[in-house]
């Protein structure tokens, strides 16, 4: 029995590799540009491939959610990265607009939730919590995707990078969560897999911080004496999750 059981409200859920094994939908597409785009590389570099684009070490989607670049942009600028570090050509608009066409189709193709979202989300709202989502994605992105895995009537999107014109970690997002949940922060819980930019910015705008740290591999390479940040409760999975939070 955990002893690190919090009292909450509501609980606004991370969508990407949290509800979502986006992960594994990014594998997929990438695998599909790589066998396109970029001719020096094997099915055995497809793993090499997958963490340089979910590493974005020159930070063009945290641009994208700040609002000083667009979509478009972030995209565009990150699949010429990946080309560069990897073989690609360099793509100009109209480049760019056929690569996504096929990124974009078998990474939506491969949409999928994780094994634990579907129960963890039934035993939350059978105890009485109230659910909502918050993404650093469109409100109509997420939406579609939420949809796509069956989760949308039960976990409704709420706020979106272009809800407020910023994302995570920004804390007026977690706030106007809260708001349109119906909640208060303090009486909230936010789960997401990146620690600083969820659990930590969470905290820090007033809510309680929940890390879900999946087996696989972390995205920002953190190290594990991060993990028990003070106000920062740290699950394995969804399932764990559900016995964590109590009303």
């Amino acid at each position: 029995m955990r002893t690190d059981r919090i009292k909450v409200d509501g609980v606004l859920f991370d969508i990407d590799d949290t509800l979502v094994d986006t992960r594994s939908a990014f594998a997929h597409a990438l695998a599909a540009v790589a066998r396109r785009y970029l001719p020096d590389v094997g099915p055995e570099r497809d793993l090499d491939v997958l963490a340089h684009w979910r590493a974005d070490v020159e930070g063009h989607y945290s641009a994208y959610t700040r609002g000083d670049e667009s979509y478009q942009e972030q995209r565009m600028s990150r699949a010429n990265a990946l080309h560069s570090a990897f073989g690609g050509p360099e793509l100009d608009d109209a480049g760019y607009d056929a690569w996504n066409l096929l990124f974009e189709e078998r990474f939506v193709g491969a949409w999928a939730p994780h094994d634990d979202a579907s129960s963890a989300v039934d035993r939350l709202l059978a105890a009485g919590i109230v659910i909502g989502a918050l993404s650093n994605a469109s409100v109509a992105y997420q939406t579609r995707k939420l949809a796509r895995v069956g989760l949308v009537d039960r976990v409704p999107m709420l706020v979106g990078v272009d809800t407020l014109g910023v994302g995570k970690p920004d804390p007026r997002v977690f706030i106007e969560a809260c708001r349109l949940l119906g909640t208060s922060p303090a009486r909230t819980a936010y789960v997401g897999d990146e620690l600083d930019v969820d659990a930590w910015a969470a905290r820090d705008a007033g809510l309680v911080g929940v890390w879900i740290d999946r087996p696989g591999g972390r995205r920002n390479g953190l190290p594990a004496a991060h993990e028990r940040s003070p106000g920062v409760v740290v699950v394995r999975s969804l399932t764990e999750l559900a016995e964590v939070v109590e009303v």
